[in-house]
């Protein structure tokens, strides 16, 4: 059972990222502030609820909520900045482009960085204890997975529209067959065999 919210006092929101273990496509992450009488029987952290559920869920977090945001950040930058920074980044971005301004926010995972001295508190598991870090992670799984299977239709033999970008046998495959792209994040270890650049 999900609890609604960390801080009843306060305008809270939640955020969350996905895409964070991806060889290739960006990081993105949602930030959403729901009504106090919001329900959703079937909201989960959107690792343990299958695609079909989440794209059901999609329409009715968006129907309901008060605010909501999501933001990706590309590949260029996550390898300029290293994906924990770029992971945050793209949840303080959503969380900036919420009305109203959010008075408390709260985060799945133990790492944050201050945002314009709002209170925040990071949580681990938060995506299964929260609403509305459940919610930002369902919104921020299912924007990434659209923005995959339309970069898909560029490059389709990576298979995107199935493996999202993370590192399956089929996909690292293709990326020894065909090298890389300027979806690909060049500081990840894109092929287990990597370990050493001949310089």
């Amino acid at each position: 059972m999900l609890s609604k919210c960390y801080n009843d006092k306060l305008i809270e929101c939640g955020t969350d990222e996905a895409g964070r273990g991806c060889l290739a496509g960006p990081v993105t992450a949602a930030a959403i502030i729901l009504p106090e009488d919001f329900e959703l029987p079937l909201l989960n952290d959107s690792k343990k609820i299958s695609e079909k559920i989440r794209e059901k869920l999609k329409p009715l977090i968006i129907e309901q909520a008060i605010s909501y945001s999501v933001t990706h950040i590309e590949p260029s930058i996550i390898d300029e900045i290293n994906i924990l920074n770029a992971s945050i980044l793209a949840m303080q971005e959503s969380i900036l482009k919420l009305n109203p301004e959010p008075e408390h926010i709260i985060v799945d995972g133990n790492r944050f960085k201050p945002l314009k001295k709002i209170p925040y508190t990071t949580i681990i598991k938060g995506d299964s204890k929260f609403m509305s870090i459940a919610a930002a992670s369902v919104l921020a799984k299912t924007y990434r997975d659209a923005y995959m299977d339309k970069i898909h239709e560029e490059f389709p033999m990576y298979n995107w529209k199935q493996n999202k970008g993370y590192p399956t046998k089929e996909h690292r495959e293709a990326i020894r067959k065909y090298g890389t792209t300027k979806y690909h994040r060049m500081t990840f270890r894109l092929l287990p065999e990597q370990f050493i650049l001949d310089i």
